[in-house]
């Protein structure tokens, strides 16, 4: 499976310049404000560069005026995005997108898909393009050459060129497959607590809207997947028995609880918040179909710590199957963590965002007395208002 190997992010709200060599499992700590939750909309923007929603994911931030990093004397001028992908056996695909303001709206000023090739001193350049010199490589005129399409300049050459080599498209695809997980609403009305219909469902869906669907076809297709799910369960909540999938009306079904102590079981209304995201998130989790990129914000909130040690768990086992990044200020999940595994966010003197992975903090000598969240208390790793 071809994996994000790094990530830079410049002139994005407080991430002035920030890179990270990625990991499987990127657990981002830190107080609030230091710009946790920026790095993962930071990483939607790459994302929307590779489906075509650069525009429509840009204004729903307020734009790129509202965006740029606010320097002492002024605004940065450019919002810088890059990605690179491994490739067994070759070097690095890299790509680059720069977008400065224009006015109300923005251009893109230069994008680039590169990749380092043995005993050449240029890069082969897949994309090279600026303003509106848009430039891509054409295999049948092997060069590269301008569109003779109309090209669309609020979006980037990357969702638009035509699908050329199995390389980028790869890069095209993890990064288009980037899903964002927020808090998930436990509101009196919210999909989770409500009968679904009952349709095929690879995922439970951002705001639990197929959680029921989901669950329903993986008990019928993939029984094992399905058992690890009410074992997980069980381990949270030693009074749990089953999940159940009552018909309420033509083609809806609602879901159940059953608790061994209880004659009756309970509806998805009657749980308590912490009990709907446990469910949501493992069910998240354990799902075969998780997109390449997985990225959760805040998974903690309304769980009971003794269930932050399954979560730990449960992330770390998903990272085999997809690049898990999660942003926390939880000192209680730190605590099922290891520190390969955690990026400590902080502020410099200037304010802006710095990003150091645990590691490589010389934590040894700490770690062999206190637990890591410990150490994260006592100011040791940083990240600490």
């Amino acid at each position: 499976m071809h994996k994000v190997k790094r990530i830079k992010i410049g002139g994005f709200r407080r991430l002035h310049e920030v890179k990270i060599e990625m990991r499987p499992l990127v657990v981002l700590i830190g107080a609030n404000g230091v710009g946790k939750s920026s790095l993962l909309d930071a990483v939607s923007l790459l994302s929307a560069s590779a489906t075509g929603n650069m525009n429509r994911t840009l204004s729903n931030m307020g734009g790129v005026a509202d965006v740029l990093t606010r320097l002492t004397k002024g605004v940065s001028n450019r919002l810088i995005l890059e990605a690179s992908m491994e490739v067994q056996g070759y070097n690095p695909l890299e790509y680059s997108l720069n977008i400065e303001p224009s006015g109300q709206s923005y251009k893109i000023a230069q994008e680039t898909l590169i990749q380092q090739r043995l005993n050449y001193n240029e890069p082969f350049k897949y994309i090279d393009s600026a303003y509106d010199k848009i430039r891509y490589y054409d295999i049948e005129d092997s060069k590269i050459t301008t569109p003779n399409w109309e090209h669309n300049n609020q979006e980037t050459s990357l969702s638009q060129v035509p699908k050329m080599f199995q390389q980028p498209e790869d890069l095209r695809r993890i990064l288009g497959s980037v899903t964002q997980y927020h808090v998930l609403s436990v509101d009196k009305r919210a999909p989770v607590k409500l009968p679904q219909q009952m349709k095929p469902a690879d995922l439970p869906g951002a705001d639990g809207e197929d959680l029921v669907s989901f669950l329903y076809n993986l008990r019928e297709s993939n029984h094992d997947r399905y058992e690890v799910i009410e074992d997980m369960l069980k381990a949270a909540f030693p009074g749990f028995e089953s999940l159940n999938f009552p018909p309420v009306a033509a083609g809806m079904l609602a879901m159940t609880w059953k608790e061994k102590h209880f004659k009756t079981p309970m509806y998805m209304h009657q749980l308590s918040e912490g009990t709907l995201r446990f469910i949501w998130l493992t069910a998240l989790l354990q799902s075969p179909a998780l997109s390449t990129v997985t990225m959760i914000d805040e998974p903690e909130v309304s769980l009971h710590p003794e269930m932050l040690s399954l979560l730990a768990h449960q992330m770390r086992e998903a990272s085999d199957r997809t690049q898990v990044i999660v942003a926390t200020h939880s000192d209680s999940l730190i605590r099922f963590l290891k520190p390969q595994e955690v990026v400590v966010m902080d502020v410099d003197e200037e304010g802006f965002t710095t990003a150091t992975w645990a590691d490589s903090l010389d934590l040894d000598v700490w770690l062999n007395d206190y637990t890591l969240d410990e150490v994260w208390r006592h100011g040791r790793m940083g990240g600490r208002s």
